[in-house]
């Protein structure tokens, strides 16, 4: 991709407008079409079911390319002491931890807020 000035002396890279950094040094999360894609710009919700007897506390609405979703699941499994699983649409955490992961995800930068019952 071509820079400010391309071909002059006054030629600038391309950089990130979010961390500053050339574009080919950015890390900053991408979605799918490569447009920058911030925790702030995920709607996540944290809701919970009852599976088999048992309550499972889901998070859905993030974007799977531009967040890690299994880096974020080990987080969540480790503040909530519990065990879960990363899944193609969020992340599923066992027993019902709706306060902590929403406090969690806020602190995160996520606007996450709880949803069901």
């Amino acid at each position: 991709m071509p820079g400010l000035f391309d071909g002059s002396k006054l030629e600038q890279p391309v950089t990130c407008p979010a961390c500053g950094k050339a574009a080919d040094d950015c890390t900053c999360p991408r979605d799918a079409n490569g447009a920058l894609c911030l925790p702030k710009d995920q709607d996540a919700r944290v809701r919970r079911e009852k599976r088999r007897g048992k309550w499972v506390t889901v998070v859905t609405g993030l974007d799977a390319n531009a967040t890690d979703l299994k880096a974020l699941a080990k987080v969540l499994k480790n503040k909530c002491a519990s065990g879960g699983t990363a899944t193609d649409d969020g992340v599923e955490v066992q027993g019902d931890h709706r306060e902590l992961i929403v406090a969690h995800l806020k602190a995160l930068g996520y606007p996450a807020k709880p949803a069901g019952g």
